[in-house]
């Protein structure tokens, strides 16, 4: 992993204030900023491993565990609770075996809920990697699913 970053540190060589591009290079990379990484990173920008775990724990984007190959992210904003949200949820659960934030343990899929996509008049939404999938029901969650 050392050699894995080190090519991705290096066109950063010698710049200031890169601290959260190269988290994000590495995430973009690795798919999450496991302890070597963050290790690495605090030594090649040159502030400690306690002030990386601070910015990147600040920011949502970032992830300290490996994530599934595929994101799943249900809707539970109003429209989309109203319009059963809350069922296509549960139903990607059982599917899957687990609950939101956690991962199957063939790291195919991770499960996240989110409060507001911004796409309420498709309620009940459901985003799959960077596919937005509207008017949702628990067939068709499933059915999504089984095509992965």
């Amino acid at each position: 992993m050392t050699e894995q970053l080190s090519q991705i540190l290096a066109p950063y060589h010698g710049q200031k204030g890169i601290l959260i591009p190269v988290l994000q290079k590495v995430q973009e990379e690795l798919g999450y900023l496991p302890e070597e990484a963050v290790s690495e990173v605090a030594h090649f920008v040159g502030v400690s491993e306690s002030e990386v775990y601070g910015v990147a724990s600040f920011y949502a984007q970032f992830r300290f565990e490996r994530q599934g190959e595929h994101t799943i992210k249900v809707c539970q904003g109003t429209a989309c609770h109203v319009r059963g949200g809350r069922r296509i949820l549960e139903a990607v659960e059982r599917e899957l075996g687990i609950q939101p934030g956690e991962t199957t343990e063939d790291y195919k899929f991770s499960l996240e809920t989110v409060a507001c996509f911004g796409s309420c008049a498709l309620a009940p939404v459901m985003v799959v990697d960077k596919t937005v999938c509207g008017r949702m029901t628990t067939a068709r969650a499933r059915k999504m699913l089984a095509e992965y």
